[in-house]
């Protein structure tokens, strides 16, 4: 089986806000997007980054051939606490959940 990269042309992640962070994913053809939206699920999202699935917003844009993943950050960023002050270092764990 492949890893999520693995289906991508880009995967990054971004604050969406100081409270949030967010993913997207931009996929080379209309049957990549589909086969990661049908399998990805929000129980793998969770436990690769130990957030409740309830808090997990996952959406997708046929359109653009794209999956948006947004969930609360740990710490705000900024903070003190905080080791990704923009958030684009966040990636890896999702990257890396094998479908």
């Amino acid at each position: 089986m492949k890893k999520l990269i693995d289906y991508t042309k880009i995967l990054r992640s971004k604050n969406a806000g100081p409270l949030f962070i967010t993913f997207d994913l931009i996929f080379n053809t209309k049957e990549d997007m589909q086969y990661v939206e049908q399998r990805l699920k929000k129980t793998d999202i969770s436990q690769a980054y130990g957030v409740e699935q309830e808090k997990i917003d996952i959406i997708c844009y046929g359109v653009v051939n794209s999956i948006k993943i947004t969930f609360p950050r740990k710490n705000i960023s900024g903070s003190l606490a905080d080791n990704d002050i923009y958030g684009c270092q966040q990636h890896i764990p999702l990257a890396n959940i094998v479908l």
